[in-house]
């Protein structure tokens, strides 16, 4: 005994990849023109902003989106006045048909504004009833049904999509046929609808699928845009977590010291005094556990502690030295009372001149560049100023993070910002970052502690 097996491939429900294949187009055209045919769906109302729209008077503009409902509705127009005057409603002709064929192809098109899927029906249902009017001398497809049905076709596939265009140009097919075989094939305008009708729906088609694939390119790119932004702006904050720890540690470590070392000053101190020092270590220590614990999780995988001390102000010469040598003319001055300042602020502060002049160098090569640093009362000012780019050396466009970075040290200070394209053509930056008449004494005593 022999067992046969069949070679035709099955799909997991035991049925044939070709039924399945019918199965679901005949779903699709269920789902697609006989499922909530009466279905309201409204054309909406376009936003046009183009070239064109902006030569437009500030009244029309305000209009102009309702343009492609004037354009259905001049179509609809168009279709009754063809069917008024294709056909001469003359001796014998019946009156109420030969109306009906006129009026029905135009209110169909006009109906793709508000039930498309109904207005296609209709047009459909407009040829048969325009043949019997013209007692058969135009089919299948009359003159007017013809230009209607083209029209509904053209603004339905427009407002579906390209599956919902394919069925309707098979139907249409499948009528044209019908007409024909049920008609008599002679004199019959079956071959020019479907030319003409192929040709508006391609048409449609190619221009609906050419948008959407621009609209999800533009998403895609703003969605990415986004999310580099959101990315530059955690490196950035990472980044500034990463320096700031070392000055904290610093102020933690002192604290530490001198609550050990402040019993030892004072002879005979009360309990109750060394137990306060011992707590105050206590709690200096635990912080700066919690410090080494914070920047483990921020650290990325290759970084490495620096080995030399977080530059400040001290080192704002050596930094212009550099920018210099690089062929960029800085000058330098300073104005007020110099003074030390918390060791956050004078980080900061030289990390917004040196990303300053490195936006200077890229986007402004040859150009000359001033930097004031201005200790005022109640904190310190600092203003970034180039000239316009000179030379035969090209801008070296950036990804726009430098700015990133110093607004998010200017905001973790409680800072100012702002920054503007001179009248020369060069660019400022400009910033004022506070410093409390506390913060900067405690600062001067821990120095000379």
């Amino acid at each position: 005994m022999t067992e046969t097996t069949s070679s035709k491939p099955r799909t997991p429900g035991g049925r044939s990849p070709e039924y399945n294949l019918a199965k679901n187009a005949l779903r699709g055209l269920r789902d697609d023109l006989f499922r909530d045919v009466f279905a309201y769906r409204p054309l909406p109302k376009g936003t046009y902003e183009g070239l064109l729209a902006q030569r437009l008077p500030k009244g029309m503009r305000r209009h102009l989106g309702y343009f492609p409902h004037g354009v259905v509705l001049a179509a609809a127009a168009i279709t009754l006045a063809i069917g008024v005057m294709g056909t001469d409603p003359g001796y014998g002709t019946n009156q109420l048909g030969w109306l009906l064929a006129a009026l029905i192809p135009a209110v169909a098109v006009a109906l793709t504004l508000l039930r498309p899927t109904l207005a296609w029906w209709l047009s459909l249902a407009a040829a048969p009833l325009g043949v019997m009017a013209s007692y058969g001398s135009e089919r299948p497809w009359p003159v007017s049904s013809l230009f209607g049905h083209i029209a509904v076709l053209m603004v339905v596939a427009a407002r579906t999509r390209p599956r919902t265009a394919a069925w309707m140009y098979a139907l249409t097919a499948c009528y044209s046929f019908f007409a024909d075989a049920a008609y008599g094939g002679w004199d019959s305008d079956t071959a020019p609808m479907l030319f003409l009708a192929a040709i508006a729906v391609a048409f449609v088609v190619s221009i609906q699928i050419n948008w959407k694939a621009r609209h999800e390119v533009v998403r895609e790119r703003t969605v990415s845009a986004v999310e580099r932004d959101k990315r530059t702006l955690l490196e950035e904050r990472t980044t500034i977590a990463r320096e700031l720890h070392d000055v904290v540690a610093h102020h933690m470590s002192v604290v530490a010291i001198q609550a050990e070392a402040a019993p030892y000053r004072v002879e005979n101190p009360p309990p109750e005094l060394e137990q306060a020092f011992v707590t105050i270590r206590e709690n200096a220590v635990a912080a700066l556990t919690e410090l080494r614990r914070v920047l483990g999780v921020v650290r990325a995988e290759d970084y490495e502690a620096p080995d030399a001390p977080q530059p400040t102000l001290a080192d704002l010469d050596r930094l212009l030295a550099n920018v210099r040598e690089t062929g960029l003319t800085v000058e330098k001055a300073v104005t007020g009372a110099v003074r030390e300042l918390p060791q956050g602020v004078e980080l900061s502060a030289y990390r917004i001149v040196q990303e300053a002049l490195s936006n200077a160098l890229r986007h402004a090569p040859g150009a000359t560049a001033r930097v004031e640093v201005g200790y005022v009362l109640g904190g310190l000012g600092l203003r970034i100023v180039n000239g316009p780019p000179t030379g035969l050396v090209k801008p070296s466009p950036g990804a726009g993070h430098g700015l990133t970075g110093m607004r998010e040290r200017v905001t973790m200070l409680d800072g100012e910002m702002t920054t503007r394209q001179t009248e020369d053509g060069g660019y400022e930056v400009t910033v004022f970052l506070p410093v409390a008449a506390r913060a900067e004494e405690n600062d001067r005593t821990e120095g000379t502690a």
